[in-house]
């Protein structure tokens, strides 16, 4: 699911259809030590309200006077920012640059019945990419898979908006989803950081005293059997498994299911020697050597954590890690 936060094109199409008019605001183009990734929204409303961001304040109240401008003659805009040292260090940023942001009027530029799909896609948690032609007002709507004016596949793997040719290409993948196997006390503030940083977290754990909803308030639980969990949430490219029992009766099914998957991250609580158990096992269950290799075991980077939270803090660390390719 995602946070209020996050829901930049749905805040967009609820003031438009209000009567307020709106228009979203995006980054197109930005420097190395950018606050915002390229693909970071703003919704500006006509009343000059504004939901999410487009830099660490720098550039915010000039991209609000512009949308209002866009508005007004429903034509978008591609604007340009260079901000000063002084104006990057303000705002938390080691250097100056460049920042490039599109702005489009929902109704003229964006057609409402466009953005509609764009927020179902988002809802029904379909990967979609939003094309905008940079110099005119050709917007298109892609999906995953479909044919597209550019090649939008490699983007949607990495999670990556940016400028193709002509082309500015938004994407909008489903939120990531964080599997956590044992409801156990490293799960309590793991599941609160992964959604704090953006996943869509489900508990699984068979073991009711384990998985009560007072332990974990407001979270998903299931309390299927690991495997059988899996298969309900369903895994993919954006998934990661996090198993903490350390009891193969309930880890190795999840670990079967996850290594024969898609999941960028699989990792497993655990000392070295519980690891090399857990080794023997798969491989005696006909799991390839390079199959195996895929598990991070002992979870989470070594970073000396000693505490519950602490060792969440370093498997979300390592578990970033991996999603961003470091």
């Amino acid at each position: 699911m995602t946070t209020a936060l996050d829901e930049i094109p749905e805040t967009a199409l609820d003031w438009h259809r209000s009567g307020k008019k709106a228009a979203l605001a995006t980054v197109v183009e930005t420097w190395g030590s950018a606050p915002r990734r390229v693909g970071s929204q703003l919704a500006v409303s006509g009343d000059g309200e504004i939901q999410g961001s487009v830099s660490g304040g720098c550039v915010e109240g000039a991209v609000i006077v512009e949308a209002a401008e866009a508005l007004e003659i429903g034509e978008p805009r591609l604007l340009t920012f260079g901000v000063s040292d002084d104006e990057a260090f303000a705002v938390g940023l080691a250097c100056g640059g460049t920042i490039r942001v599109l702005v489009d009027p929902v109704g003229s530029v964006i057609p409402e019945d466009m953005l509609a799909d764009l927020v179902k896609a988002r809802s029904d948690r379909d990967a979609v990419a939003y094309l905008a032609k940079l110099g005119d007002a050709e917007r298109k709507l892609v999906r995953r898979g479909a044919i597209a004016p550019i090649d939008t596949a490699s983007r949607f793997l990495s999670d990556r908006s940016g400028v193709e040719d002509d082309w500015f290409v938004g994407i909008h993948n489903p939120p990531l989803k964080m599997i956590v196997v044992g409801a156990v006390h490293i799960a309590q503030p793991l599941v609160a950081m992964a959604r704090l940083a953006g996943y869509d977290p489900t508990l699984v754990d068979p073991r009711a005293t384990f998985g009560s909803a007072n332990r974990f308030p407001g979270e998903r639980i299931l309390d299927d059997w690991p495997d059988a969990a899996l298969d309900v949430v369903g895994i993919d490219h954006r998934t990661a498994v996090v198993t903490l029992t350390h009891d193969p009766k309930l880890d190795d099914p999840a670990i079967g299911r996850a290594l024969r998957s898609e999941v960028f991250y699989l990792g497993c609580l655990g000392s070295k020697r519980t690891h090399g158990k857990r080794v023997e096992r798969l491989t005696a269950e006909g799991f390839a050597e390079d199959e195996i290799a895929r598990i991070h075991a002992p979870v989470g980077l070594d970073i000396g954590a000693a505490t519950p939270s602490e060792i969440a803090i370093s498997v979300m660390a390592e578990v970033t890690a991996r999603l961003r390719g470091k």
